[in-house]
């Protein structure tokens, strides 16, 4: 009997010492695939002769690939490919005669749809001049009858030097119309007198919490509202009907694809102001229209408001996190500031040109963290927006205490956009295991009509980081913006985890563009770059996050790393660039890398990898997602 006992004792301890070896998920996954492979191992598509790039750190490069039913079959080379009887009637040859192929990239913060609408408004992106601002407005009024709204947005005031637009400007060309524009940032628009009147906003209306009604010296509304106080007007925009809005996807979405991206990250229509229904609309009306009618044609990972995390878990309970190939149930977003440009970042120290503004705390601190703990405790992942430095303290701080409450696990907390940083906070987002996803991307001037070329680097067009040079110096002064202002290389040091996004239609979709603003940090104007020691490598442009370490204060568990190295490899960069990304959304089992049994999401680039990593910028030339061609 006790011989039994101690034989059923070893037998149950090796079950368990094999399932832990097995329950790892990339391992599981790829297994799975292959042995369900092997009985029919023909490819649909065989690419030969590329200099593939695969983010897969057990295998870097490549020459060749398989792709089967969407995925990835096999990578390695020409003969471990094409000989091993792969190939039959009606396979695919793509010989690439030496050009990069590198898995599609994934933009891991975008509004989507929203973006997708605005292509289709007023464009007053670019614009750095009053004349022309008017002008533009002037000329969209004339296709609109009396009385309907006039909508637009992407203006920045620091392209005419920073003063501030005002009703007073169109109400003469807009009598018979309400007129909403936001700006470039989102946190701010302006509304024409019209509009002023429809929504009852007067001298007498009071700031509400998290906003501002910005006023004449006389007292009368100028025009301006920041943050929540858009919510005064928008409820009087009528709502976009659904077929506008599945337009606006289609566009997009052919965007998105033009430069390489595959897979993108939504936050959907989601500000401080907008109404929390809208990202859950466009969840039934758009996506799951999409994907029922087999009319997606990138990836979304989507994020809700936070205020409704119940909802967003009571979905996941009945269809768990993938709905489909196409669509990803990601997580929650709250807002704890506005933005740098609105001057409603939350700082510490006031700003430079408002000496008694510290910026806004969009939403209560207490309710972010009963929203964060309760969404936390339930599994969902939690992205809070953060730019100011006293906000991104704020949100560390509550990170800390939230995940040494609900105990360690996997949970990849995310910071959104992490723009201005304390001294030693940089160091926090390694220690506590935060992901901080930022923005390097370019914009350019129009969204519209353009060309493939258009998909390289765009000098003269930055934004984030470029344009907010000059107004961070105006803004916080030369000390507070040389110090702590997209400390990306500090960040990697201290071993966090990066995720780059673009932010559209905030930033216009190029990361390959990206890269260059990344390495060269020069903005328009300027001969050296802004804050130099924070200047990336190709090596480090490409990889952006890699190194994962344990954290010390309990917010989150990975996988321990090597520390990280100031002398890392390009094809280790660019590994994390992409899987990384997927990494920051839970999303690397399928995506993120050119592996076996992962999705055959790849981009085709024009030129040679010498080419590419001398100067830091390329040019989508083909997309392809599962294996199938769809740029151009």
């Amino acid at each position: 009997m006790k011989l039994f006992s101690l034989l059923s004792a070893l037998l149950v301890l090796l079950i368990s010492v094999v399932s832990l070896h097995f329950l790892q998920l990339d391992y599981w996954s790829n297994l799975r695939w292959s042995l369900s492979s092997q009985s029919s191992a023909v490819a649909d598509l065989v690419v030969t002769n590329a200099y593939i790039y695969t983010s897969d750190a057990n295998l870097p490069f490549a020459d060749s690939m398989a792709v089967r039913n969407g995925r990835i079959l096999r990578v390695g080379n020409c003969s471990s490919v094409v000989q091993q009887d792969l190939q039959r009637d009606g396979t695919k040859e793509l010989n690439l005669e030496g050009k990069i192929i590198v898995p599609g990239l994934i933009d891991s913060h975008v509004h989507l749809i929203f973006g997708g609408l605005q292509m289709a408004q007023v464009e007053l992106r670019g614009v750095n001049n009053k004349d022309e601002f008017v002008r533009r407005v002037q000329e969209a009024v004339r296709t609109k009858k009396q009385g309907s709204w006039v909508l637009g947005g992407g203006w920045n005031n620091d392209l005419w030097g920073g003063e501030l637009p005002v009703a007073s400007w169109i109400d003469d060309i807009t009598p018979y119309n309400p007129v909403w524009l936001s700006r470039i940032d989102g946190h701010m628009g302006l509304a024409n007198s019209m509009a002023l009147q429809l929504a009852g906003i007067t001298e007498y209306t009071e700031d509400p919490n998290g906003g501002a009604i910005m006023k004449t010296i006389s007292g009368e509304p100028n025009g301006l509202l920041v943050d929540a106080a858009m919510k005064l007007l928008l409820s009087w925009i009528p709502e976009v009907s659904v077929d506008e809005r599945r337009e606006a996807l289609v566009r997009a979405s052919n965007l998105a694809l033009m430069r390489g991206v595959t897979t993108v990250v939504d936050f959907g229509r989601y500000y401080p102001a907008s109404s929390l229904e809208q990202s859950w609309e466009d969840f039934s009306d758009v996506y799951r229209w999409a994907d029922t009618s087999g009319k997606m044609m990138i990836r979304v990972c989507l994020f809700f408001p936070m205020e409704t995390w119940s909802r967003l878990l009571d979905l996941i309970s009945k269809t768990g996190r993938a709905l489909s190939q196409w669509i990803y149930l990601g997580g929650v977003k709250a807002f704890a500031d506005g933005s740098l440009g609105s001057n409603s970042a939350l700082f510490y120290e006031p700003y430079a040109d408002e000496p008694h503004n510290y910026g806004i705390q969009v939403t209560e601190l207490e309710s972010i963290f009963n929203m964060t703990m309760a969404s936390d405790r339930s599994g969902l992942q939690v992205a809070v927006h953060a730019i100011g430095d006293k906000a991104n303290d704020l949100i560390l701080d509550m990170y800390e205490s939230v995940g040494s409450t609900n105990g360690m696990r996997d949970r990849r907390f995310r910071i959104e956009h992490a723009q201005h940083l304390a001294p030693g906070s940089a160091a926090r987002f390694g220690e506590q295991g935060i992901v901080a996803s930022m923005q390097i991307w370019m914009k350019i001037s129009r969204m519209g009509g353009l060309s493939s070329s258009d998909s390289a680097f765009l000098p003269g067009w930055p934004d984030h980081l470029l344009d907010d040079a000059d107004s961070a110096i105006k803004k916080l002064g030369l000390d507070r913006a040389q110090t702590g202002s997209y400390l990306f290389r500090s960040l990697l040091a201290s071993n966090a985890q990066l995720a780059f996004g673009s932010d559209w239609p905030i930033v216009d979709i190029n990361p390959l563009g990206s890269i260059r603003t990344a390495m060269k940090r020069i903005p328009p104007g300027w001969e050296s770059a802004w804050i130099s020691s924070e200047c990336l490598t190709l090596n480090d442009a490409l990889n952006a996050c890699p190194r994962i370490r344990t954290p010390t204060h309990g917010s989150c568990f990975l996988a321990h790393a090597e520390p990280y190295s100031q002398n890392v490899s390009a094809e280790e960069n660019h590994r994390e660039y992409t899987i990384s990304a997927a990494r920051a959304s839970f999303l690397e089992d399928d995506l993120g890398s050119l592996s076996p049994g992962k999705m055959a999401d790849f981009v085709v680039l024009s030129n040679s990898w010498d080419e590419f990593a001398a100067e830091g910028s390329s040019s989508v030339e083909a997309t392809y997602v599962g294996g199938l061609q769809v740029y151009p």
